[in-house]
């Protein structure tokens, strides 16, 4: 498992990818405080590219994510002292890690204000300027 914890409520996490040879299919659950998790596809061709899909995740309610290989993975916290749990199919891999900016896919992350963002988040490329290692195979 994988977890990370977020001291401060709209901290935002992403958007995130690991490219092929490790990429990654992610089990996502919240295991303390609450979150909004995301999906966006990002497979070259594919019919729904660009398109995101989003989740209140909570300890409360349980509710888990399957973030795909192709998708790229991201999350804001809706509480002080999230906790986000992670399966993953593959190692980490520095050299794969990849990252798109997380307000280039018209997300409606449901805040108002600025994130907490890292200096990674903050420097990600758009995802009209980014190049997907990722081909839809439909």
């Amino acid at each position: 498992d994988n977890h990370s914890v977020s001291a401060e409520t709209g901290t935002l996490r992403g958007l995130h990818f690991q490219a092929p040879p490790h990429a990654q299919d992610k089990l996502v659950r919240c295991g303390q405080g609450a979150l909004f998790d995301v999906a966006v596809d990002i497979r070259k061709g594919a019919p729904t590219y660009g398109q995101w899909f989003g989740i209140e995740l909570s300890a409360e309610n349980g509710k888990q994510l399957l973030v795909p290989k192709g998708f790229l993975h991201g999350f804001v916290t809706r509480a002080p002292g999230t906790e986000v749990v992670y399966k993953c199919t593959d190692y980490y891999a520095p050299e794969c890690d990849g990252a798109v900016a997380w307000d280039s896919c018209g997300i409606d992350w449901g805040f108002d204000g600025s994130p907490v963002l890292s200096g990674k988040d903050a420097a990600a490329p758009a995802l009209a300027d980014f190049d997907s290692p990722f081909v839809w195979e439909g």
